[in-house]
């Protein structure tokens, strides 16, 4: 059984969430439910839980309180929240569970199915130290977490060069020396993930940081030269829009 504990401040979240989790038989045992970061730090010192589904916006706090508190974490962790605004971005990059207010039950269960699937807590703290270091970085030092099945890797946005396309549902990382690193999500998520900060989509096969770009070379159809000397084809669809953003950058 998951010991299982939940810190909401809302009477009724927790009453949802509770029998949302009560419905997965003889998986989620429910250990103690908090109302604030006060109690919450209480409960986690008594109760050692395995899962904290853990309310961000609290009376006196917030959930990165609690865990600058807690230091190293060793429990997993499905963030619940209200709003969907700045932080909901650095929970993308950092390959972290939340579920937003009102709470839907499928998407619920999804998070609980994937928590009860994560056993490192190497792995925890990784993607913790990435959401704190998102959450308080400017555009120019987020992070992102990517993860296989057998690894999980941490790296600076501006340390990728390129991302492409492998196979539809996966998607091959480049950087500077050339190693790469694939993970099974498409190309897609991270052309919407990485977009605003000056990515772009210069073939359906490709995604280029556009600071890595050295020159543009118009023969044969046109391609960017990166400054690690790897060359990259644009798409005849996509070149006029990438010389103007190219141009304008």
């Amino acid at each position: 059984m998951v010991k299982t504990l939940i810190i909401d401040d809302e009477t009724n979240a927790r009453k949802i969430i509770r029998s949302i989790v009560e419905s997965v038989p003889q998986e989620f045992e429910i250990i103690g439910e908090a109302h604030n970061v006060k109690s919450g730090l209480e409960q986690i010192k008594k109760h050692r839980p395995d899962l904290v589904l853990l309310d961000i916006d609290m009376p006196d706090g917030n959930a990165f309180n609690l865990l600058e508190e807690i230091g190293k974490v060793d429990f997993r962790i499905i963030f619940i929240t209200a709003h969907s605004d700045f932080a909901i971005q650095a929970f993308k990059f950092s390959a972290i569970d939340y579920i937003l207010k009102p709470i839907v039950s499928t998407e619920l269960f999804r998070a609980l199915d994937k928590a009860k699937k994560t056993f490192e807590m190497e792995e925890v703290n990784l993607k913790l130290d990435a959401l704190l270091s998102n959450l308080k970085s400017n555009d120019a030092k987020k992070k992102v977490v990517l993860k296989t099945s057998g690894s999980i890797l941490c790296v600076d946005i501006d340390d990728i060069y390129f991302c492409e396309s492998d196979g539809g549902s996966y998607t091959r990382f480049h950087f500077k020396d050339k190693s790469k690193f694939l993970v099974s999500k498409p190309l897609k998520e991270y052309d919407e993930m990485l977009s605003a900060f000056n990515f772009f989509r210069i073939h359906k096969s490709y995604l280029v940081n556009l600071d890595k770009i050295i020159s543009y070379e118009k023969q044969a159809g046109g391609s960017v030269i990166l400054d690690n000397q790897i060359e990259l084809t644009v798409s005849h669809r996509r070149r006029e829009p990438f010389l103007n953003r190219y141009m304008s950058a």
